[in-house]
């Protein structure tokens, strides 16, 4: 790799390693703050469902923003709301606001991320791209979620023992590391192989459809990319409310009021997302195919959360969570990488928070239904049937293998062309086509 570029490998590694952190502070522990602050279990997931709301409605505009004024400003941006929105969630606890304000706060942390989500990886995929590096990204955005998940371990066990003392100190925390990010990101990162674009509050709303525009057909109206958004959406589902749900539900099965057992385990999962990272590069030697290991990470991912429900005893549970965690960490990076091939730069923060969007919905749907259902059965009874539900994004990838994208192969797999011969390496970005359904 040249030496350029792998100097912004490492900012990335270091920015998004900071922004982990400082995020999974309070992973741990937020569903038990909300609870804390009065919401009962099915207000805790509608303030969560908000959250997705947020991404929903802000992932296309700050998308554009991304796509036109810059990676840069689009990164700065996350870090100030979501710092905000962070401390006002705190101040409402502490008024005793209702699900409603907890609701309108969670949605600005969405907005928060949305100016993160895309706008990350586009400036590692741009930056490197410029500087010359031509690979395959799975392994840098696998190392990338190796560091996210060194980071999480760090945060969630800290969050957890923070906690203990009082809830509202991990929030606390949190806005304390990113107001910091902020500071070292507004002198070290800058846009390299992306040039905003000129525009004036004039012209900005033209400019900002034609970009979304442009987004939707290099995202939603390739076939390839639907269907695995579609497939995203019905694991995120599920996946949002799981992670959610486990932290009341493994507490009250130990101890009640055992805080830092949330940390313990939120630590755990982050180390099994550590592993299926690791395992990333291994996978891609032995099958070649994107698609294969993304079908089988969300048959164990499917399994493993029925098998969450199925337990009745908190060591099973949380092997078959941590199960659970492992195949989520191989599927990420390798999911992150099959878009980023086939989207061309101009497009790329745009279609990615795109998909973001469209697991936002899922998001939604999942977390408002499954948090009735564990109201009124119980947690068990969720992880079952959202485990079962879940299962539908296996026929959906099989669907977008059965494309034959040549983002679907690793670079140097051997893949027969249309004219019969068989290339030995990829180029970085496939070619799109706007025909067809995901």
């Amino acid at each position: 790799m040249p030496t350029g570029a792998r100097s912004i490998v490492r900012r990335y590694y270091t920015y998004a390693g900071i922004y982990t952190l400082a995020a999974s502070v309070i992973w741990g522990i937020n569903t038990l703050f909300l609870l804390d602050a009065g919401l009962s279990i099915s207000e805790v997931f509608i303030a969560n469902a908000a959250f997705s709301i947020g991404t929903v409605l802000f992932e296309i505009p700050t998308g554009v923003v991304a796509d036109t004024v810059g990676r840069r400003a689009s990164f700065l941006l996350s870090l100030v709301v979501l710092a905000a929105s962070t401390l006002a969630y705190v101040g409402m606890a502490q008024i005793g606001a209702g699900v409603v304000l907890f609701s309108v706060v969670s949605i600005f942390m969405g907005l928060g991320f949305t100016f993160y989500s895309g706008a990350m990886e586009a400036w590692l995929v741009d930056g490197v791209r410029e500087l010359g590096f031509s690979g395959d990204m799975d392994r840098i955005f696998a190392r990338g979620q190796i560091v996210g998940g060194a980071a999480m371990m760090v945060g969630t066990v800290g969050g957890g023992l923070l906690g203990q003392i009082d809830l509202a100190i991990p929030f606390v925390v949190r806005s304390v590391l990113l107001l910091l990010l902020l500071v070292l990101a507004f002198f070290g990162m800058h846009d390299i192989g992306f040039e905003s674009k000129k525009v004036t509050a004039k012209t900005l709303p033209a400019e900002a459809r034609k970009v979304a525009s442009a987004g939707v057909r290099f995202g939603w109206n390739n076939r390839p990319l639907r269907l695995l958004m579609i497939a995203g959406a019905i694991q995120n589902g599920f996946f949002i409310w799981a992670w959610y749900a486990w932290q009341p539900y493994f507490v009250n099965i130990l101890t009640d009021g055992a805080v830092w057992v949330a940390g313990v385990v939120a630590a755990l999962l982050a180390l099994a997302m550590i592993v299926g990272n690791g395992l990333v590069s291994f996978f891609a030697r032995l099958f070649g195919r994107r698609t294969t290991l993304m079908i089988g990470t969300a048959v164990v991912f499917s399994l493993g959360s029925i098998g969450v429900g199925w337990a009745t005893s908190f060591p099973v549970a949380l092997a078959f969570l941590i199960l659970t965690s492992i195949a989520i960490g191989v599927q990420m990076p390798v999911r992150q990488a099959f878009i980023h091939e086939m989207v061309p730069s101009e497009e790329r923060a745009t279609v990615v928070s795109f998909d973001s969007m469209v697991s936002g919905v899922g998001g939604v749907a999942g977390q408002s239904s499954l948090g009735v259902l564990a109201e009124r059965q119980s947690f068990a009874a969720g992880y079952v049937v959202g485990g079962a539900v879940a299962f539908l994004a296996v026929p959906i990838v099989w669907m977008v293998r059965r494309t034959g994208t040549p983002a679907d192969y690793f670079t140097g797999t051997k893949v027969e062309g249309p004219d019969g011969c068989v290339p030995t390496g990829l180029p970085a970005i496939a070619s799109v086509e706007t025909v067809g359904s995901e």
